[in-house]
C-alpha cells in the first residue's frame, strides 16, 4: 500500500495551471505587440517607430518597460502649459519691438527665409546692431564671464546644462556671491541629472545653500517627489545674462576643463570649447529663453523684467555699435517642430561653395545625413570636424558608423587629437552665414534635448569663425576612405549596433 504524500492537489492540477498562466502570458504578449503596432507610428519618423516596435516583438515585456522609461519625449502637462504662456508672451514682445530687416545689410531671399522659420518655429526675431566676440579658450570664458557679472548692477541670469563649483569655476561664483551681496539678483539654472554625476556635485549644492544665490534644478527626476519623467530628457542649454545688456552662449559647461573627473586629469583629456560673448538686442532674445526656463522650474514668471525696452528706454541705452545680426532659436521637447533640425538642413542645402562643420556627436536622422552628403556631391567643399577619441562610447560608436557613408560622398573628416574632446558646436554655409549654440548635429539634441543655437551674419564673426576652423585643421589629422575601411571588423559591428540605438527615442 503506498504511502500518502501529504499533497492535496490532484497530480493534473498543476499542469493546468502552468498551462493557464503560460497561455496568459502569450495573450498578454499578443496584446503588447497590437498595441505598440497601432500606438507607436503616432508622431515617430518611420524609422524611429520601427526601432521600438521589433525590439518589443522580440522582447515584449523588457521592450515595453524600456519604451516606458525612454520612449516618450512628453515633458508633462503643466510644462507644456508653461511653454505656451512664455511662448506667447515671447510673440506678444516681439510685435512690439522694431522690424528686424536691417536697410544697411539686406540678406538675400534665401538667407531671409531662414530668418522668417526661425521666427515662426520659436518667435524670436532676427536683431541687427550687435556685437559679437568668440571666445574658444575655456580658462580665458570662464573669467570673462567672472568679469561680466562683477560689472552687474540689477542681475545676473546663469544657466548651464552641467555646473560645478570647483578650482577653475570658483572665480565666478565667488563673483556671483559678490554680486549678492551688493544687492543684485542671482538666478542660477543647471541640469538635475546632468549636474548629479559630477564627483564635486554634493559639495556644489552645499555650498551654493550657504549663498543668496536663488537656484533650482532643471528637470528633476524625484519620485518621491512626484518628479518622474523620461530619465534621459535634458536641458543642454547654456546662457549668462547679465543685466539684460550681455551675454554669453554657446557649447562650453560651467566646470573645470576636464570635468572633475580624475581620469580624464591624469591622461590631461580637456574639453575644447567655442563660446559667443554678445552685446546688442540679441541679449534679450537670451535673456527670453532663460526665463522661458526658469518659470518652468520655479514658478516665478519674469516676463517684466525681460520685457524688451519701449522706444524711450531703448534711446537710453548706448548702441552695441555693431553690425551683426543674430538671431536665438530655441528648441527642445517644448516645441515639437525640432527647430534646430529644421534650420540645420535648410541652410546645408543652401550651400554653394563651403560647409564647415563642427559637431562633437554627429549622429544625423535622414534628412541630415542627405542634406551634408548631397551638398557633397554637388561640388560643395564639406568639411567636418569631431574628435578622434570620444568621452561617450555609445554615441562615438554609432557616429562612426556614418563615416563611410560621408568619406563616399566626399565629405573631408578632420580628427581633432587626443587626449582632447572636441566639444565645440558650430557650422558655417559660404562664409556667409553661421550657427553657433549648445546644439550637437545627433538626434538626441532634434528632439530630446532642450538647446538654444545662434544663426549669425556679419563679416567680422564669419572672420573669426574662420580662423577657429583654420585652428582646427592644422591641429587635425584627415581620416581618409582607405584607412577606414581597413578598420577591424569588431569595430565594424560595434559601429552598426551602436547605430540601432540612435533611433530609439
Amino acid at each position: 500500500m503506498r504511502a500518502a504524500t501529504g499533497c492535496s492537489a490532484e497530480p493534473g492540477e498543476g499542469v493546468v495551471i502552468a498551462a493557464l498562466v503560460s497561455g496568459a502570458v502569450v495573450v498578454l504578449q499578443i496584446a503588447i505587440v497590437l498595441a505598440a503596432l497601432f500606438v507607436l507610428p503616432r508622431g515617430r519618423r518611420p524609422q524611429t517607430a520601427m526601432a521600438w516596435v521589433i525590439l518589443i516583438v522580440v522582447l515584449p515585456f523588457l521592450g515595453l518597460v524600456l519604451f516606458l522609461l525612454f520612449g516618450r519625449t512628453s515633458v508633462g502637462r503643466s510644462r507644456r502649459r508653461g511653454q505656451e504662456e512664455v511662448n506667447r508672451a515671447i510673440v506678444g514682445a516681439v510685435a512690439r519691438q522694431s522690424p528686424s530687416g536691417d536697410p544697411r545689410r539686406p540678406l538675400d531671399d534665401v538667407d531671409h527665409g531662414f530668418t522668417v522659420l526661425n521666427q515662426n518655429l520659436s518667435g524670436l526675431p532676427m536683431t541687427y546692431g550687435n556685437r559679437l566676440e568668440l571666445h574658444p579658450d575655456y580658462r580665458e570664458t570662464i573669467q570673462a564671464m567672472a568679469d561680466a557679472v562683477a560689472s552687474a548692477s540689477r542681475y545676473v541670469h546663469v544657466e548651464f546644462y552641467i555646473a560645478a563649483w570647483d578650482e577653475v569655476t570658483a572665480p565666478f561664483f565667488e563673483e556671483l556671491v559678490r554680486a549678492t551681496e551688493r544687492g543684485v539678483e542671482v538666478r542660477l539654472l543647471f541640469d538635475h541629472l546632468g549636474s548629479r554625476g559630477i564627483p564635486v556635485h554634493k559639495e556644489f549644492l552645499r555650498r551654493l545653500e550657504g549663498t543668496r544665490i536663488r537656484w533650482a534644478a532643471m528637470l528633476p527626476v524625484r519620485p518621491l517627489h512626484g518628479e518622474l519623467r523620461r530619465p534621459d530628457l535634458r536641458n543642454h542649454r547654456k546662457i549668462l545674462v547679465v543685466d539684460g545688456r550681455l551675454a554669453f552662449s554657446g557649447s562650453q559647461n560651467l566646470i573645470e576643463p576636464c570635468y572633475d573627473k580624475p581620469g580624464n586629469q591624469r591622461l590631461g583629456r580637456e574639453w575644447i570649447e567655442l563660446v559667443a560673448r554678445i552685446e546688442g538686442p540679441a541679449v534679450h532674445s537670451l535673456d527670453v529663453v532663460f526665463a522661458t526656463d526658469w518659470l518652468t522650474e520655479t514658478g516665478e514668471n519674469l516676463a517684466d523684467l525681460v520685457a524688451p525696452p519701449t522706444e524711450a528706454e531703448a534711446s537710453d541705452v548706448p548702441p552695441a555699435e555693431g553690425d551683426v545680426g543674430i538671431q536665438v532659436i530655441p528648441s527642445g521637447p517644448g516645441f515639437v517642430t525640432e527647430n534646430n533640425l529644421r534650420l540645420f538642413t535648410s541652410m546645408l542645402y543652401s550651400a554653394h561653395r563651403r560647409l564647415s562643420l563642427t559637431s562633437p556627436y554627429f549622429v544625423p536622422d535622414d534628412s541630415l545625413l542627405y542634406a551634408v552628403t548631397t551638398a557633397a556631391q554637388r561640388g560643395v567643399e564639406v568639411e567636418l570636424f569631431v574628435s578622434a577619441t570620444a568621452d561617450q562610447f555609445m554615441v562615438a560608436h554609432a557616429q562612426r558608423s556614418y563615416y563611410e557613408a560621408l568619406l563616399v560622398a566626399g565629405v573631408r573628416i578632420w580628427l581633432y587629437p587626443e587626449p582632447f574632446v572636441l566639444h565645440a558646436k558650430h557650422f558655417s554655409v559660404d562664409d556667409r552665414i553661421a550657427v553657433v549654440g549648445s546644439s550637437n548635429m545627433d538626434m538626441r539634441s532634434f528632439a530630446l534635448n532642450y538647446e538654444v543655437v545662434m544663426m549669425i551674419t556679419g563679416a567680422g564673426p564669419l572672420r573669426a569663425l574662420a580662423e577657429v576652423q583654420d585652428t582646427y585643421r592644422a591641429l587635425s589629422t584627415e581620416l581618409t576612405l582607405e584607412a577606414w575601411r581597413r578598420r577591424p571588423w569588431r569595430s565594424v559591428g560595434i559601429d552598426n549596433v551602436m547605430r540601432l540605438t540612435a533611433t530609439l527615442q
